[in-house]
């Protein structure tokens, strides 16, 4: 079940002093005095403990299949073996109960095969590749909301080694940011989380250190690309890593990460998380996302950054980018999440919005032109000024 949003003073100052080397990756909530100059106190990071583990008998078939089963029981948690390559037992008696067994879910499959040929992925990536499908974060906008078939159960790929060696087809064929004059240098791009967030299904599945080995040793101009809420880096910390993985850590004000974000790490740990990786040379980026007009939204938006500038303030050879997508909800994901969060507070009113038509003619709501423009021209000024060093990769 979705845990309900604390009470939030979001009058109070958001603390920006992150500790130069934290120890501590952890998802709770850091109080303002740990992060005004006093490493946060050393506890296990926030990590996703599944209530119900199922194996298919065709991933129980490759080497990462059985790694990933033997990883989940060693941390005390049963691996149901199926009989079928079919998923039972997630539907509930209410669309609420099959939405919590299904979150509450994990599944060690073989990925499809249309997930095996890559699709574009504009304005991220050049290519879009997927380790696992599904989420166990309880954000009220959820972007797979509408997005993926079936109740929402995290899928994780038993097939790594066959999906990793796929990807060598693709390097030097992109159009999205290989051919791109200001993110040539970036390579061949890889985009790892579109479906997923790696962080929280690490520690089950080694999948995305895998990953990041795999770039680190491809002798090619590429880059491998992913996004979190989560805070949990200690695997990657020191892993050699060759400057080919970018680690994005999506990023909100404080009315909407922690009223908004459930299950997810807080944004303060996020951030400390980013300064770690940025210490250690990975490529870093910020994914502001989705910005949303807030009452006093410049306020908040500002405190975010300042709350950047501190988390990276003094990193040697900082390389550090920002991805900056507003908020919008489709007719089929407004009713989806309505389901799945019946008291939200988010505001997906369409008579506010101005429709607009994707490639293949689905309709989304998207903020009015005039407060778009606002937005951007805001964002493009702060992030000037507060972070310079700091490069916009797009605005949507």
């Amino acid at each position: 079940m979705r845990p309900e949003a604390e009470p939030v003073d979001v009058d109070a100052p958001l603390a920006v002093d992150v500790p130069p080397a934290p120890h501590d990756a952890s998802g709770e909530r850091v109080p303002t005095r740990d992060l005004a100059g006093l490493a946060p106190a050393a506890r296990p990071a926030r990590r996703w403990t599944p209530r119900r583990v199922v194996a298919t008998p065709a991933a129980l078939e490759h080497p990462h299949g059985r790694r990933i089963a033997h990883r989940v029981e060693a941390l005390g948690i049963e691996v149901e073996r199926l009989r079928a390559n079919r998923l039972t037992g997630i539907r509930g008696g209410t669309e609420r109960e099959t939405y919590a067994r299904a979150k509450a879910t994990m599944a060690i499959v073989v990925s499809p095969p249309s997930r095996r040929r890559l699709q574009p992925i504009a304005p991220s990536a050049d290519w879009r590749f997927d380790l696992a499908e599904g989420c166990p974060a309880h954000c009220q906008y959820c972007y797979l909301a509408g997005s993926l078939s079936g109740p929402p159960v995290t899928r994780v790929y038993a097939d790594l080694d066959d999906i990793l060696a796929g990807l060598a087809d693709y390097a030097g064929r992109g159009t999205v940011t290989s051919r791109s004059p200001a993110r040539a240098a970036e390579g061949t791009t890889f985009e790892a989380s579109c479906y997923t967030d790696p962080l929280a299904l690490e520690h089950l599945t080694g999948s995305w250190r895998r990953a990041v080995e795999h770039f680190a040793d491809w002798d090619a101009p590429v880059q491998l690309r992913w996004t979190t809420k989560y805070a949990d880096v200690d695997t990657f910390v020191g892993l050699p890593h060759a400057g080919r993985t970018r680690v994005r850590f999506s990023v909100n004000c404080r009315p909407v990460s922690e009223r908004m974000e459930g299950g997810t790490a807080s944004v303060p740990h996020r951030l400390a998380a980013l300064r770690r990786l940025a210490l250690d040379g990975y490529p870093v980026g910020l994914t502001v996302a989705p910005i949303m007009p807030l009452p006093a939204w410049r306020e908040h938006y500002g405190e975010l950054l300042d709350a950047v500038a501190g988390a990276v303030a003094g990193v040697p050879g900082l390389d550090l980018t920002a991805e900056l997508i507003t908020h919008r909800f489709t007719p089929g994901s407004k009713e989806v999440l309505l389901g799945w969060y019946p008291r939200t507070r988010l505001e997906m009113d369409e008579s506010a919005r101005s429709r607009k038509h994707g490639r293949f003619g689905a309709v989304k709501y998207v903020y009015p032109r005039d407060t778009m423009a606002e937005l951007r021209t805001w964002f493009d000024r702060e992030l000037a000024a507060r972070l310079p060093a700091c490069r916009v990769l797009y605005w949507t």
